[in-house]
């Protein structure tokens, strides 16, 4: 029924339609009970392979890392690269009458340039290419909020504030979208707390005697994503408990007749150090904690967001051993798990279901369709590195050891403001010291004939420019009090336990203007009463919205000794990033003036 990798493949998307019709009523019904349900019981039961992987982050193209051992103290293996990815996956598919392949989320808002470049449009096109069955939504599947998920499923051209989307593929055809769905049971409108994906899916497998036995999978995302870096709630959604979303679903499929049930989890745990990818030592983490939860009538549990490497069987609340597996990332390993259904009941027979991690060696051709699709992608990076996105009057640079007010840092604080009053309202924005990695200069690169003297290119700013923009460090928006800023602005001045103070200058928005002296004591350096927004004083407990980038407001990655936005009230992002911010106010605001170095002003 599901040959390997088969070519034609008839399109899985589902329709906006559909999605509406599910996540209003959750009327997604089953076909009625097949005639396996009839057959005789046998002592031969139906097997269904399950191969999957997660969080992939676009990391299809060349690419070479590794993994440890499959058991501790063997050596570590050669890993990496869609193009063996694909051949791995089509040698275990072969001549499996019952296989089904799957991701656990996270597949896009990847590093590569190739992929991050055109907003990872190629990363679906690449899983498309494989024959991916479906996918949980993870975390950065929301990177740049729910319409953009739309797009990357439905194929629209809408999802970004510019509308920078829907490139032409490797096969000359304009972006269509996601040939198979994004699940997810907690991801829910925040109104109506009605799911905003389809909650569990259905596969029907081949029981070799012209029946049908259906094989549920129930979805969750982690519910941690306003708590981490990279990672926000868009504005009008939230996520329930994962593990009673697991539940309710599978509940429901239960109720339907559906017996076998997998969930794909996209939150994750790991083991102890050092352990090889197929071993289950000392594990730990969230989903520990969850299969202590889910119902036993989840036969598997499949997950993903730690990025570990973690092979085990674990016993579900009334004591039966199920599966509980994540597959490391960026393509590094394969979990293939081997159900054997009851033909008569459909139900999964435990003491038979094997679970195996397979590493993505390079000891295999590389798939021919794959490395065309990749070498297309990085050839497109020509023409798209080089495109022209504004002009400078003069260099624009940062301070040595970003110790000073430079006008590097000042546009940058100020591209941050001007994007987060696109879609949505912030007071003033704030630049943190360390997050710009290059200069842009006016005189042109004498290796790129593209360049010109003034000439700001794609490539300098997009993606690179703002630390890790590439992933989708996003600008949220919060609320803080005038008391609130006065610490942060502070806090430049860190003291190390020597006594010896450093100062790391953190860039505002040019409607701030503020006086410091750094002859008074740490913690006491901001004139009382200096700070200014718009040319007004602030005051202690009045309100002001402050935007940067995400990780600043939240304890985990935030910049070091900067812990005042920590408590930030209404937090929400921006669909900008901190890259794109200063890519579109350049282009904006072009030609583009080095800025005045007057925002901070020392006493006397």
């Amino acid at each position: 029924m599901y040959d390997a990798l088969r070519t034609g493949m008839a399109l899985r998307r589902r329709s906006s339609a559909l999605v509406a019709a599910v996540t209003a009523g959750l009327t997604l019904s089953l076909a009625a009970p097949s005639a396996a349900d009839a057959t005789p019981p046998t002592t031969r039961p139906v097997p269904v392979q399950l191969l999957s992987i997660t969080d992939l982050h676009g990391y299809f193209g060349e690419y070479t890392t590794t993994v440890p051992g499959a058991r501790s103290g063997e050596p570590a293996q050669q890993v990496g690269g869609g193009a063996y990815l694909t051949s791995h996956l089509k040698r275990l598919r072969d001549g499996k009458r019952n296989s089904i392949l799957f991701s656990a989320g996270d597949d896009f808002t990847g590093w590569p340039n190739e992929t991050g470049w055109f907003w990872n449009e190629p990363t679906i096109e690449y899983l498309n290419s494989i024959g991916l069955d479906f996918s949980t939504a993870g975390n950065h599947e929301m990177d740049r909020g729910y319409a953009f998920l739309r797009h990357m499923i439905d194929g629209t051209c809408e999802g970004r504030p510019d509308n920078d989307l829907c490139f032409t593929d490797s096969t000359g055809r304009r972006f269509r979208g996601a040939d198979y769905g994004y699940y997810s049971g907690n991801l829910v409108h925040e109104r109506t707390r009605k799911p905003a994906l389809p909650p569990y899916h259905v596969e029907y497998v081949n029981d070799g005697r012209g029946g049908r036995i259906p094989v549920g999978f129930v979805f969750a995302t982690t519910a941690l994503t306003s708590q981490e870096q990279m990672s926000y709630t868009p504005k009008g959604f939230d996520f329930l408990d994962e593990s009673e979303a697991v539940n309710k679903y599978a509940a429901l499929l239960r109720k339907r007749g559906v017996r076998a049930i997998v969930a794909v989890m996209h939150e994750g745990f790991s083991q102890k150090s050092g352990a090889g990818y197929n071993e289950c030592v000392d594990p730990s983490g969230p989903v520990v904690d969850f299969n202590s939860r889910i119902t036993p009538d989840v036969d598997a549990i499949v997950t993903g967001h730690w990025h570990a490497l973690v092979n085990c069987m674990l016993p579900d609340p009334a004591g039966n051993p199920r599966p509980v597996v994540e597959a490391a990332n960026h393509g590094r390993l394969i979990n293939e798990m081997n159900l054997q259904l009851d033909r008569r009941t459909g139900e999964v027979l435990r003491d038979r279901t094997t679970s195996v991690n397979h590493a993505n060696t390079k000891d295999v051709p590389p798939d021919p369709q794959t490395l065309r699709i990749a070498d297309y992608w990085r050839r497109q990076m020509v023409p798209r590195g080089n495109t022209p996105v504004a002009t400078v009057t003069a260099d624009l640079t940062r301070a040595p050891n970003d110790s000073a007010e430079s006008t590097m840092y000042n546009v940058t604080a100020d591209a941050f403001h001007w994007a987060a009053n696109r879609d949505g309202r912030a007071d003033l924005a704030v630049a943190m010291p360390g997050i710009l990695r290059r200069d842009i200069r006016h005189t042109a690169d004498p290796a790129n004939p593209a360049d010109a003297p003034g000439r700001v290119l794609f490539s300098e700013v997009a993606l690179g420019t703002v630390y890790d923009s590439g992933i989708g460090v996003g600008l949220v928006r919060g609320n803080i009090t005038g008391a609130q800023l006065d610490t942060l602005l502070e806090s430049q001045w860190q003291q190390a336990a020597d006594g010896s103070v450093k100062y790391r200058q953190m860039a505002v928005s040019g409607n701030v203007r503020y006086t410091y002296d750094s002859t008074q004591p740490v913690g006491r350096r901001i004139a009382p009463g200096s700070i200014r927004i718009g040319n007004r004083p602030v005051k202690p407990h009045a309100t002001y919205r402050i935007a940067t980038l995400a990780n600043n407001f939240f304890a985990k990655n935030a910049t070091p000794g900067f812990t005042a936005l920590f408590e930030a009230k209404k937090q929400d992002r921006s669909l900008y990033n901190g890259g794109d911010a200063l890519w579109r106010y350049l282009e904006r605001k072009s030609p583009v003036s080095p800025p005045a170095l007057n925002r901070a002003t020392p006493v006397g």
